[in-house]
C-alpha cells in the first residue's frame, strides 16, 4: 500500500510539472487567448431599392454583432441585415464588433441619408418623436387613476412615473382602410428596473370616459410577470418586448374611419419608462 502511494504522488508532481511548462506566463501576445484585442467592424450599407438598404460587416474574426439603428438601442444581430427606412430624414447606423466575453472589440459608424419617405409605409402618426411642442400637441392624456401615474412630455420622449399600481394612458386619432393592415412599434427604455409594471398599447374604436380603463386586444406588451422590463433596457418592444400573443403588433382594420393608438402604462415602480418613435405604419 505505500508504494502504491508513493507512486500516485510522483506521477502527479509529474503532472503539475508538465502543466506549468505548457502554460504562458501571460495573457498578452500568444498567451491563452483571454484577452481581446481590437478589430475591424466596418461596415458597409449598401442601398437595394428606395428606401431599403442591405448592412454588410467587412470583418469576421469576432464573436458576433450588435447594430444601432438610429439610436433604437444596441441589438444582437448578423453579419448581414436588411434594412428598410420608411421615413426620409437622416440616420445614424452604428456597428459593434462583440468578441472574447462579450467585449465590445470595435465600433463604427455611418449616416444614411433618406431623401423621400415611402408613399405606402410612411408613418401616419403624427409628433411620434415629441422633439416640438407642435408633435407634443399631437397627443391626449387619458386619465385613468386620479392620482400617482402621469405621462410628461421632455428631452424628445414622452415619460411615464407611475406608483402604487396607479395607471395613465396618451391616444391619437388615425385614419385606417377597411381590410388593410397596420404595424404598430416605437421605441421603449427605461434607465432602472420595473416593478409590478404593464405597459400596453391597443387601438380603439373610441376613447372611454375619464376615469375608465382602456382594454381590448394587446398589440405591444412589456409586462414584469411575462418576463421582460426586470432589469434596464432599450429598444423597439418588438424586440424587447413580451408575451408573443400580446405583442405581435399588427392591426387589421375591419372598417374604414377613425380609430385609436392607446399607449397605456402603470405599476407599483416606474421611476422613468420612456418612448420614442412611435410609428403606426400600413403594410405593402
Amino acid at each position: 500500500m505505500i508504494t502504491r502511494y508513493i507512486h500516485k504522488r510522483l506521477l502527479l508532481s509529474a503532472a503539475i510539472l508538465f502543466m506549468a511548462s505548457c502554460s504562458p506566463d501571460t495573457v498578452d501576445g500568444d498567451g491563452n487567448g483571454i484577452t481581446q484585442s481590437s478589430v475591424d467592424a466596418s461596415f458597409t450599407a449598401t442601398k437595394t431599392a428606395e428606401n431599403r438598404y442591405t448592412l454588410k460587416r467587412s470583418f469576421n474574426n469576432y464573436i458576433t454583432s450588435k447594430w444601432n439603428i438610429d439610436d433604437d438601442g444596441f441589438n444582437i444581430g448578423k453579419e448581414e441585415e436588411t434594412l428598410f427606412l420608411p421615413d426620409a430624414g437622416t440616420y445614424v447606423i452604428q456597428h459593434q464588433a462583440i468578441g472574447i466575453g462579450g467585449v465590445v472589440a470595435g465600433t463604427s459608424s455611418q449616416t444614411i441619408v433618406v431623401p423621400t419617405s415611402d408613399p405606402v409605409s410612411g408613418n401616419m402618426i403624427q409628433g411620434g418623436r415629441f422633439d416640438t411642442p407642435d408633435e407634443i400637441a399631437k397627443w391626449t392624456k387619458h386619465i385613468i387613476s386620479p392620482s400617482g401615474a402621469e405621462w410628461v412630455f421632455s428631452n424628445g420622449k414622452a415619460t411615464i412615473v407611475a406608483n402604487g399600481g396607479s395607471q395613465q394612458a396618451i391616444y391619437q386619432a388615425v385614419n385606417v382602410e377597411a381590410g388593410k393592415k397596420y404595424s404598430i412599434d416605437m421605441v421603449a427604455s427605461s434607465d432602472t428596473a420595473l416593478v409590478n409594471t404593464w405597459f400596453e398599447v391597443y387601438v380603439l374604436n373610441s376613447i372611454p370616459a375619464s376615469g375608465q380603463d382602456v382594454g381590448g386586444t394587446v398589440y405591444r406588451n412589456i409586462n414584469t410577470w411575462a418576463g421582460c422590463g426586470t432589469s434596464a433596457f432599450k429598444g423597439k418592444i418588438s424586440s424587447v418586448g413580451c408575451d408573443a400573443a400580446k405583442n405581435g403588433g399588427v392591426f387589421t382594420a375591419t372598417t374604414t374611419g377613425t380609430v385609436y393608438l392607446v399607449i397605456k402604462c402603470g405599476g407599483d415602480t416606474v421611476n422613468s419608462l420612456s418612448i420614442d418613435k412611435v410609428e403606426f405604419r400600413r403594410m405593402q
